[in-house]
Order: structure tokens, then sequence, then C-alpha cells
């Protein structure tokens, strides 16, 4: 099946005249929050490789030692030890990455919870480890009941703790991660790049040939391929999905993605759920909270919001549903 192609108008109109860029393409990679990070940005030769890959790792150590729930004295989980009533000064990614995740809790009616750390605990995927499934109702329960965006209370530039809340980030730190490199490439001079971390992704400019940054959407295995390839020029795309991660215990399939107002898993997770936006925190926040709606919630939030997103299904009736921002893009482009 031939994919589907997505362009911006931004980047047909601002490639009219035909590539000006001059230089190679540089590729760095490497590991941060417990999956692998790629950078690759456009200069001429020489470039200095190790002060650029210094750089990559200083943003990134910065960014763990803020938001990790993996790494015991990281800024999170000393918020999360924290005793009741206590307050704590918010470092700035800290701030951005909280406002950006109840944002969208807010929007999302909390399919989206950035308290769900007790929940993702008991279901064996955080750092406690593998956890027996399903967990005791009275655990869930007791989980349930430390689990609510509704519970946060900024006072100035800090946050109280009201009492056994556990913060948990997973579903939007990657995406923030890679904006914030972005960035930090656009001010070192490469304009034109494309930063990867764990499968989310964001492009800025046009390779020396003109050429955009193609990428292709995450396929699940074992359905019928329904490709689409993006050209990511001020764009983000992040996908997520029981196709992306999940686990199985007892000839049952669990979906990571877990739905904060259930306590519990998707018990029928799409097979993957794309979204692209300009920011990519926004984009992988918001395949997390589309995956837990499902089409036939989410897609009329994502046309009111002007989201452009695509679900991707299992079982019968239409294979792949897509909100009204995705055929737009689709229509802009030149693919059929």
């Amino acid at each position: 099946m031939a994919p589907e192609v997505l362009i911006p108008t931004r980047f047909s109109a601002a490639t009219e005249a035909g590539p000006d860029i001059v230089g190679r393409i540089w590729r760095l990679d490497g590991q941060t929050m417990g999956t692998g990070w790629s950078v690759r940005f456009v200069a001429r030769a020489p470039v200095a490789v190790e002060a650029i890959r210094a750089g990559i790792d200083a943003v990134l150590a910065d960014l763990v030692a803020q938001l990790s729930h993996w790494a015991p004295e990281s800024a999170l989980c000393r918020y999360n030890r924290a005793k009741a009533g206590s307050r704590m000064r918010l470092p700035a990614d800290f701030s951005a990455v909280l406002e950006g995740a109840l944002d969208i809790a807010r929007l999302s009616d909390g399919a989206l919870d950035p308290t769900a750390g007790p929940l993702v605990d008991l279901w064996g995927f955080g750092p406690p480890g593998p956890q027996p499934l399903p967990p005791p109702a009275a655990d869930l329960a007791a989980a349930r009941r430390r689990v609510g965006w509704q519970q946060l209370q900024r006072d100035g530039d800090g946050l109280l703790q009201p009492g056994g809340v556990q913060l948990d980030f997973s579903a939007i730190a990657k995406g923030h991660a890679v904006d914030r490199l972005a960035v930090w490439l656009e001010r070192a001079g490469f304009a034109h790049h494309l930063v990867e971390i764990g499968g989310e992704l964001r492009g800025q400019g046009v390779k020396p040939d003109g050429l955009p940054w193609w990428v292709d959407a995450e396929l699940p295995e074992g359905l019928a391929p329904c490709p689409a390839r993006v050209a990511l020029d001020g764009l983000s795309i992040a996908t997520s999905g029981d196709a992306v991660r999940h686990v199985e215990h007892a000839g049952r399939r669990y979906a990571h993605t877990l739905d904060p107002r259930s306590g519990a898993p998707l018990a029928e997770a799409p097979a993957a759920v794309t979204v692209i936006h300009p920011l990519c925190r926004e984009a992988d926040g918001w395949a997390t909270a589309l995956t837990v709606l499902g089409p036939a919630a989410g897609l009329p939030l994502a046309d009111r919001l002007g989201l452009a997103a695509r679900w991707q299904l299992r079982g019968t009736g239409p294979a792949v549903v897509r909100s009204a921002a995705w055929r737009q893009l689709g229509d802009d482009g030149d693919g059929d």
C-alpha cells in the first residue's frame, strides 16, 4: 500500500525557490531516559562534534535531574517523597512539563493525568518493576485515591504537596526533551535538524539536497499496513498505543497505557495513535490522551482543538480514523 504523504504548506512555500543549504548531514546518537536519542543536523565541515555532543548531553542530564521518576534524587522524585503540606520550588523544565500535562488533563477530562504514578507502579510499569497482574482490588482502590490532577496546587513558582501525590511525566517528558534539544541546536546555529528520542521526532528545515526530513509513522505489527510519511519542517510526530508498548500475562494483553480514570490499562487500546504538532511535548502527551479516549471520544475533541491525529485500530470497522487536521495536512501534499 502506498503511504499517505503529509507535507505542511509552510514547507512547500519555503522551498519553491529550490535548495540553498550548504553542508553535509552530521549524526550523533546516545542513550537517555531509558531509551536512545539521535540528532541529525546540517553543517559545513569542520564541526566540533565532541563539543556538540557535550552540549546535548548537558541538556539531557539536566532534564533527567528534573523530570525522571527513575532517578531517586531527581526533582520529581524529591517532590514525590515530600511531606504533606510542604512546598517545592520548581525548576523551569519541571514547571513547563507540569503545566503542559495539566493543560492536556483539563482538555481531555483526565485521559492524561500527571499524578498517575501510583497506578504506573502498581501495574508494574514503573521503577519498582514487574508486579503480579492484575493487582489486588484493595491495592488498586488505595492507589486510585492518590490519583487526580485536581489535587495539584501551584503557589507562585512552587508546587504544594498535598500528601501522597506521586507525579509521573513518562507520557510527556521525552517529547519535551526533543523540543529542548531542537531549541539548543537552533541556538547553536544548526537551523536544519532532526531530533529523535524513543520514537518521538521533531524536524526543522531541510537536508542539503533541499528535500525534507521525511519520517514514517510507526506501524503496528500483525496488522494490514497503513503507512503515513510526513515532512517534518517545524513539526513533531509522536505515536502511542498498545502496539508500541504492552505486556502479556496469563494469555491477556495489557497495554502500557493506563486510563487514569479507571485505574487500569486499556482493555481495547488502539494499535497506534499518531499525533503531529509543532511541539513534540504536545504531540507526545496528546498521543497518550487520544489513545485513552479512543476515536469515539477522541476524534470530536481532536477536531475541536485542531489536532492532527490518526488512530489505527484492530477488529471490525474502519482500520484507520483521521482527524480533520490530519486530512488537511495530506491534502496540502502531493501524495495520493
